[in-house]
């Protein structure tokens, strides 16, 4: 878990993520490139692997902030409705603003996705049985609702196919003028870093916090804007990508402790080189066919969130 092995990690991962396609381009063709290769790597390779990496940290520092404001170590957009939220949002504005632009579709999605969050986090504090346990599954079924009404409305409107290409997240569509919006997660990210501290203090819990001299409710809402508008970004631009807000920020912690600020690098940098695996995993197993990302991390994030279960009950 130390940061120099997973920038290693992280290099190898990319490079190899550049020449791993139905197209056979190696290093050696950089030297002497094609106008065909060219294009390939500037259309679709070099796209997909910005869109990874940043979808990978900013999903990954997402579920860490979630984590800390919420003190459970089992929250995430996916198990706290978020995305579901999300995706309701998405179906909104089809509906009712059919020609909306993507940046609308977005500012929609995200105020959804806000709403679901908070919703969330207020049935936190009228939950009196906190267990670590407990609360995803609160969660799952709030986002399971969420789901229905979104599936109901899908169907009726006839959008269902629109609305279920959004359920699993998928980089093979990835490509120059259908990813830029997720550079939006960027300056998100530097404001969490910014605000690192604060959400750490603010993870005391509202009296502690308080009386230590910090705006309470401004941070929460920082941070849950900063949640909802980075998720709404990753699933407008890839679709949805489960367990990986929740499963890299655990793993970070059992290595570094719950300090937000020392944990953020380490948290981004493990989620983009799980994701890269991920993909790289997806496009070599049924070559020259490719595994939806969304499925791989979800296989793969299942058994580790298992493990994580058992290893909490272990140590309980």
């Amino acid at each position: 878990m130390k940061k120099r092995y997973l920038f290693i990690a992280f290099l190898i991962l990319s490079i190899t993520s550049l020449f791993v396609g139905v197209k056979d381009i190696t290093p050696l063709d950089l030297f002497h490139l094609s106008e065909d290769q060219l294009q390939i790597m500037m259309i679709s390779r070099l796209p997909r692997l910005v869109s990874l990496i940043i979808a990978g940290a900013s999903m990954s520092i997402c579920g860490l902030i979630m984590q800390q404001l919420s003190r459970n170590k089992f929250v995430s957009p996916t198990t706290a409705g978020t995305m579901d939220a999300a995706r309701l949002g998405i179906l909104v504005s089809l509906i009712l603003f059919s020609s909306a632009t993507m940046m609308e579709q977005m500012i929609i999605a995200s105020l959804f996705a806000l709403a679901g969050t908070f919703l969330f986090m207020k049935l936190l504090d009228r939950i009196k049985f906190k267990d670590a346990i407990f609360i995803p599954l609160v969660g799952l079924m709030f986002g399971n609702i969420i789901n229905s009404i979104t599936t109901f409305f899908a169907f009726k409107h006839d959008l269902i196919q629109s609305i279920s290409s959004w359920l699993h997240g998928d980089f093979s569509m990835v490509m120059t003028g259908r990813y830029e919006m997720i550079y939006i997660s960027i300056p998100l990210v530097i404001i969490s870093y910014l605000f690192a501290q604060k959400f750490t203090v603010a993870g005391m819990g509202e009296e502690l916090s308080t009386s230590l001299g910090l705006n309470y409710r401004f941070v929460v809402n920082i941070g849950l804007v900063i949640v909802a508008l980075s998720t709404t970004v990753v699933l407008l631009t890839v679709g949805t990508i489960p367990f990986l807000g929740l499963i890299v920020p655990n793993i970070v912690s059992i290595y570094h402790g719950d300090n937000l600020k020392k944990n953020l690098s380490h948290t981004a940098l493990l989620g983009a080189v799980f994701l890269l695996l991920c993909d790289i995993l997806g496009r070599i197993l049924i070559y020259p066919y490719e595994i939806p990302i969304g499925l791989t991390v979800g296989v793969i994030g299942s058994v580790i969130f298992l493990y994580l279960l058992m290893r909490r009950k272990a140590y309980a």
